[in-house]
């Protein structure tokens, strides 16, 4: 394998002429749809941000601001209004206004196989007060809504486009973003081409925005250093120092707001029939043999941190007093002693192909084998590894998220019975009535004491187990000006310009 990435480091992308007016930007993996109500992927979010506005955005700061809103307030505590920005055009020349809100919102809760709907669940239903204004009445309280609709939630669709494509949308879609789509090639590149009727054009420097799929890190780099990306969107911990040594090239590294970890198959199918789906005690064992202190100084050159919770330490709902364990091999053997099981435990291990969670997915196994497991790895292209984890064709799945602004957005379509993202099919009262509450409350405080709840019977359930926290390492073109580290790890066209 070492080989085959050595030579890999070879294959550049074709040059761009000096001063292009092409931005282009380096994705680790391949997105999935590019439908804002089916989407899944972290580097479809990227390429959404190109495309796609929001009624919301976030800064630098976590701050939400407006973007195709001017404004909102709580009419009462389950009636939010919105007013929305005028003169807004759709890519298609359809106008954004309340009745394509009110449209999008409803296409997000009633598609079938939409994965916004466990996000906004709590709408009741949506109003049009007149072409610029939008009442959205929630079943209960909710201090997790607003921020829902930073994100692809609050993506607006133009109602004519969308309603003639149907489920083909995502092969021409058409939202209200800088760049309108052009072409996509899978596992190579997204193009999208400037909006003139763009209503901040003047914040657009590009005439197109290419999104080039290049999931070994060491093309990434090769191409970063190349000159032939201008931006490269993660850099892998163990290329940080070459990036930073480049005087072509800027390292930009910041905190993000997900988490990684080995979603476990607990009851999503017959691959879930086995010690380790079935058996709190033998995923408990997996959890006492990971040295997670070491494996991020190991794989991530302690860039980033050990986890045992969806949330950063800069998260107000960071809880402090779940500690990482420590590593106990001994207990571990204990445990599965416990549990009766025949060792070496079989398990198989999914995960994707990208070299640094490779390595980690091989750490893990040697770390578990000193503890009584037989891991084999699949390692399969990462769209594929999500479609087999959602249709329960896996046994444990190393996958990460990205994150959201607030608690819910990283747990509830996960811990959360028959929610979209929930692919272990766990499903526990306890925890589902924790989450309900906390949703649908606005004190921070009360919301903080329900989660620290809900996390004593996850780590008790282990549907998840959380491995670490992430990192936002993006590498840059020196001459690109304008970029902002927003914590989500999206890439905001709207004011990066080339120098000079």
């Amino acid at each position: 394998m070492r080989r085959l990435l050595l030579a890999a480091t070879c294959v550049l992308l074709t040059a761009a002429p000096a001063f292009s007016q092409t931005f282009r930007i380096a994705l680790r993996q391949d997105l999935d749809v590019l439908d804002p109500t089916l989407a899944t992927t972290y580097v479809g979010r990227i390429v959404f941000a190109g495309l796609c506005d929001k009624l919301f955005d976030i800064d630098e700061k976590l701050n939400i601001v407006p973007q195709l809103a001017t404004g909102y307030e709580w009419a009462d505590d389950r009636t939010l209004v919105i007013h929305l920005r005028p003169g807004v055009k759709f890519q298609n020349g359809e106008v954004l206004d309340a009745a394509a809100v009110k449209y999008s919102l409803e296409r997000h809760l009633t598609m079938q196989g939409s994965f916004r709907k466990s996000e906004i669940s709590a709408v009741d239903h949506v109003d049009v007060v007149d072409p610029g204004t939008v009442r959205v009445t929630l079943k209960s309280p909710s201090g997790a809504f607003l921020a829902q609709l930073t994100d692809r939630a609050g993506m607006i669709l133009p109602p004519k486009a969308a309603e003639a494509a149907g489920k083909d949308f995502a092969q021409r879609p058409v939202c209200s973003g800088p760049f309108k789509f052009v072409e996509r090639v899978p596992q190579d590149h997204v193009t999208l081409e400037r909006f003139a009727d763009y209503w901040d054009a003047k914040n657009i420097h590009f005439d197109k925005v290419v999104y080039q799929v290049l999931v070994d890190s060491s093309v990434r780099l090769a191409n970063l250093k190349a000159g032939t990306v201008d931006l490269a969107e993660y850099v892998v911990p163990s290329d940080a120092a070459a990036v930073k040594a480049d005087p072509k090239l800027r390292l930009i590294v910041s905190d993000a707001l997900g988490y990684f970890g080995i979603t476990n198959n607990l009851a999503n199918g017959a691959r879930a029939d086995n010690p380790y789906g079935k058996n709190a005690l033998v995923r408990h064992a997996l959890d006492l043999a990971i040295d997670r202190v070491a494996l991020v100084k190991v794989v991530f050159n302690d860039m980033y941190s050990p986890g045992v919770q969806a949330v950063p330490a800069s998260s107000p709902f960071y809880d402090s007093a779940l500690q990482v364990p420590t590593r106990d091999v001994a207990k571990a053997k204990a445990l599965l002693k416990e549990a009766g099981v025949t060792t070496p435990v079989k398990l198989e291990l999914l995960t994707f192909n990208d070299p640094d969670i490779l390595q980690a997915s091989e750490v893990i196994q040697s770390m578990a084998a000193e503890a009584g497991f037989d891991v084999h790895i699949q390692a399969i292209e990462f769209a594929s590894s999500l479609q087999a984890s959602q249709r329960g064709d896996y046994q444990a799945y190393m996958i990460g998220w990205s994150g959201r602004l607030d608690i819910d957005g990283n747990t509830y379509a996960f811990l959360h019975g028959a929610q979209g993202n929930n692919v272990s099919h766990y499903a526990n009262p306890t925890v589902d009535k924790l989450l309900d509450e906390a949703r649908g409350m606005t004190d921070i405080g009360k919301r903080r004491a329900l989660y620290a709840e809900m996390w004593t019977q996850e780590r008790q359930d282990l549907p998840i187990t959380y491995l670490w926290i992430p990192r936002n390492i993006v590498g840059i073109s020196a001459k690109l000006n304008g970029f902002r580290p927003v914590p989500d790890g999206m890439i905001r066209v709207q004011g990066l310009e080339m120098a000079k």
